[in-house]
């Protein structure tokens, strides 16, 4: 696979800093029952990296000791994860508002039967990729087979309560575009898939989020490979907007690899870059310290959450602006 952070270490995207840290998103493991191509983690079934015990029985502790209000899981498939559920009980527990990213084909693999039924009862917050409301869209993007689970599996979330105005439990989908573009506009895009989602099968759901393809990692190497990467990075800078500095995920979250180390956000975490340039500060260390107007690591990658609409974890930042 081919290295990116060469071609992204040199930039001119503009200096920022920390504000107070409420989310704490947190890699289990790169292990995932799928090998998606836009996969920033490249994550995929024959991964083995994963936190262990002393690394995860820190996390409550953080939880605690920085006062934050978000505990946000992912991977690979953060399921897989032995002591998953352990987690997310004592988080819940804590009164910790948790979100699971959710790949959805996760709810049948074995072992996960109750899975649904599990993160209901927590309410626990799904945040569910599906790159498209059509078969081969998804199929072509995630696997065969992958969009006919997808829509059973948000069936029997819908039908615990996800998406029903009124339960409390939040489903959320996420689209990423199928290449070298920038995503449509995130309101529309959502009325398009709550329209067919609807109408075709029944499926309802809270908002859908937008988000840029990282040039880094699995997606970032087949730009390389396709001759695409110096047009793409051309194409978010060209469309970098400054007023979405000010909502990007990285100021008020903080990202923990599978090993307990922390960096600005997911994506720098893929790219060995340390939170604000310190070096290698880990989970232990936010027990005594805490991390409030640090500089933000930045690279050439960093245009991907500023370009047009801008995204981030949470979809487009361009809406929360008004």
């Amino acid at each position: 696979m081919h290295a990116t952070l060469p071609l992204l270490e040199v930039s001119d995207f503009p200096p920022i800093v920390r504000r107070r840290l409420d989310t704490l998103q947190v890699n289990l493991g790169y292990r995932c029952n799928q090998s998606c191509v836009h996969c920033h983690v490249n994550a995929g079934p024959s991964r083995t990296e994963m936190m262990d015990a002393v690394t995860l029985n820190l996390i409550p502790e953080v939880l605690k000791a920085r006062h934050i209000k978000t505990l946000d899981l992912t991977g690979g498939a953060p399921e897989l994860h032995e002591r998953f559920r352990d987690l997310v009980e004592t988080a819940t527990d804590l009164g910790v508002r948790v979100i699971d990213r959710c790949n959805l084909t996760i709810l049948f693999e074995p072992g996960q039967d109750d899975l649904a039924a599990f993160l209901a009862r927590h309410k626990v917050e799904v945040v569910a990729s599906l790159p498209c409301y059509s078969l081969e869209n998804v199929d072509q993007q995630r696997g065969k087979g992958v969009f006919d689970k997808s829509i059973a599996a948000l069936r029997r979330l819908n039908a615990l309560g996800y998406g029903q105005q009124g339960s409390g439990l939040v489903l959320n989908l996420v689209y990423n575009p199928q290449g070298a573009s920038l995503p449509p506009d995130q309101a529309a895009l959502q009325n398009d898939y709550k329209r067919e989602l609807d109408e075709h099968f029944g499926i309802v759901f809270n908002e859908l989020y937008v988000l840029a393809n990282m040039p880094i990692q699995r997606f970032g190497s087949m730009l390389i490979s396709k001759g695409e990467f110096h047009n793409y990075m051309a194409l978010l800078k060209d469309n970098h907007l400054s007023a979405n500095l000010d909502n990007v995920m990285c100021r008020s979250a903080l990202s923990v690899d599978w090993r307990g180390f922390l960096s600005d956000c997911d994506f720098n975490q893929q790219l060995g870059l340390s939170l604000g340039g310190m070096t290698r500060p880990h989970l232990r260390d936010l027990l005594t310290h805490d991390v409030d107007g640090v500089g933000i690591s930045v690279a050439d990658h960093c245009f991907g959450c500023t370009a047009g609409q801008g995204s981030s974890c949470g979809g487009a930042l361009k809406e929360k602006q008004q």
